[in-house]
């Protein structure tokens, strides 16, 4: 089993990202940088956060011709595992593989501090390791504020896409939405870093159980 984090021009969440996956979960990863053409070795691929080609455009939305994340298309479909955090969450809207997108917050200021999550489903590949109902993760991002439209939005809720809100909303998203999987539960996107919550030393673990979650997923399927 192996895994690969994705780093593009900007990024700079890829090195504590690594760290988790190989030093703490101990899961074999390698970082690779956004002209990789190949992901078909790997079992789980994760965007991680930062300001990938310094969110010109808007964030994410040159990330999405890169190489790798036009490989990251093809995994996807096979149904690989991908996680995309904070930036990498919008990269995946980007490219179509969550529905919604990531716009400015409502403050049009830059948010960085712990905030409380509630789990709205714990029965997903990504979520069933969580014991708690609402669990402490940091957030750190200028463009946080999820949008959906209606139709889509009630998509979500009737398919229990809706993974994690926000108990109380710093950002403006859609129904304090914080993190959604899609339909086939194989690919997650969030806004909050559960990489900076996986030792009690950084102030919560409990982003340690998203990543214990999908590991355990990845061994049984």
């Amino acid at each position: 089993m192996k895994a690969a984090v994705i780093a593009y021009p900007g990024s700079n969440c890829e090195y504590d990202t690594y760290y988790v996956l190989n030093n703490v979960l101990n899961l074999k990863t390698d970082l690779i940088w956004h002209t990789e053409t190949n992901l078909k070795e790997y079992d789980l691929i994760v965007i991680p956060g930062g300001f990938s080609f310094g969110d010109y455009l808007r964030a994410g939305a040159m990330a999405k011709i890169s190489p790798a994340s036009l490989a990251l298309i093809e995994e996807a479909y096979k149904g690989k595992f991908i996680l995309g955090i904070c930036n990498g969450f919008q990269i995946l809207t980007e490219l179509g593989l969550l529905p919604g997108a990531l716009i400015v917050n409502t403050s049009l200021r830059f948010i960085c501090k712990f905030v409380d999550l509630e789990v709205i489903n714990k029965d997903t590949p990504f979520t069933h390791k969580i014991e708690k109902d609402v669990i402490k993760i940091p957030i750190a991002h200028f463009q946080g504020n999820y949008f959906i439209d209606e139709d889509n939005l009630k998509k979500l809720e009737d398919n229990k896409q809706i993974v994690l809100t926000y108990k109380e909303n710093p950002n403006g998203s859609v129904k304090d939405i914080a993190g959604i999987i899609n339909e086939k539960q194989n690919i997650f996107g969030l806004m909050p870093h559960p990489e900076r919550a996986t030792e009690s030393i950084l102030g919560s673990r409990d982003g340690y159980y998203i990543f214990e979650s999908v590991i355990e997923s990845i061994r049984k399927s």
